[in-house]
């Protein structure tokens, strides 16, 4: 059994990422991944200070130098950055990450996955497709919606999404 948090899209949000980073540390979460659009490295940073358990990272369209989020992560030993893609395996759980909704509806369509995460449109959704669950967890920025974060079961396979309140 395993808990995965789930953000995306925090756009260099550093307060509203932390808030959201010790949601899952009181959640108990094991894993956290982020489906792009940090921004600038120093959230990696922030990632690789604040949570201690594995951290998987996708890039989004605004997350430009890929050499310095690189270096960062080498600071870190439990993160682990994917590209444009990554899979992974928690807790028997097949877990996809791409920041884009629409190979991410594709990916869930496979039927090889328990859960597809994604972002870039900043609109909180989550379906099943399936078996599998698709999950955007809407924003960290908080520009169009309540910043939010996700937290998967593997155990239970199921899905809950937190609201971090402004301010």
């Amino acid at each position: 059994m395993a808990k995965i948090a789930v953000v995306t899209d925090s756009h260099d949000q550093l307060e509203t990422l932390g808030r959201a980073v010790d949601g899952a540390k009181a959640a108990q979460t094991d894993v956290l991944l982020h489906t792009g659009d940090l921004c600038a490295p120093f959230m990696v940073k922030l990632l690789g200070e604040r949570f201690q358990g594995p951290v998987h990272i996708v890039f989004g369209n605004n997350d430009a130098d890929g050499r310095l989020f690189q270096v960062m992560a080498n600071k870190f030993p439990q993160i682990t950055l994917h590209g444009i893609y990554g899979e992974i395996e928690v807790a028997g759980a097949r877990v996809a990450m791409i920041h884009y909704p629409e190979p991410a509806l594709r990916i869930a369509q496979s039927g090889k996955l328990d859960l597809v995460c994604y972002g870039h449109d900043h609109t909180r959704h989550l379906e099943q497709v399936g078996h599998t669950w698709l999950l955007n967890p809407g924003e960290i920025l908080g520009l169009w919606s309540t910043p939010a974060w996700a937290l998967y079961d593997t155990e239970r396979h199921t899905v809950e999404i937190f609201e971090l309140p402004r301010g």
